[in-house]
């Protein structure tokens, strides 16, 4: 298998660092570690989101907003040629969202498995749902992670987030 970090280049990785800098801005506000961006096939940046669910409500994660928000704001084409950049892969909710939104690429710095190892390692209790990956909830999906490097410095915002260093 080729190195997943290989195939994104420096617009991209670009992209990851910024969900990263929002997933890094959501646990100073008090939330768990992840941001998402949505890119237009140009290369633009059409949203962001953090992850508000410690602030806001359990089902505020930034891939779900992005996902509705894309939803009313651009029509079936541009959906499905958007990428979303996004620090932790989509759980199952964020998934069937991006899926039903229709959305395209989806490009993370960090697995649901790592997840699950990583919050294993941590103490804390599992997640009220399977950590499914996208690819199981949406077989189709055009996927690209956990990206080598990134998700480091993603375990490193989940160790801050839940064992304070």
């Amino acid at each position: 298998m080729s190195d997943p970090c290989s195939m994104i280049d420096a617009d991209e990785k670009r992209h990851l660092e910024r969900a990263i800098a929002l997933a890094e801005a959501a646990l100073e506000a008090g939330d768990e570690p992840f941001g998402s961006v949505l890119v237009g096939a140009d290369g633009r940046v059409l949203a962001e989101a953090r992850n508000r669910i410690n602030t806001a409500e359990a089902t505020r994660h930034p891939e779900f907003a992005l996902a509705r928000w894309a939803a009313d704001n651009f029509d079936p084409a541009t959906r499905a040629s958007a990428t979303v950049y996004t620090s932790g892969e989509h759980c199952p909710m964020c998934a069937a969202a991006h899926g039903w939104a229709g959305l395209g690429r989806i490009v993370y710095a960090s697995s649901a498995a790592q997840l699950t190892r990583w919050l294993a390692e941590f103490g804390v209790d599992p997640a009220p749902v399977a950590m499914l990956s996208i690819r199981d909830v949406m077989p189709g999906a055009e996927v690209t992670g956990p990206i080598e490097g990134f998700d480091a410095r993603v375990y490193a915002l989940h160790r801050r987030c839940h064992l304070g260093r």
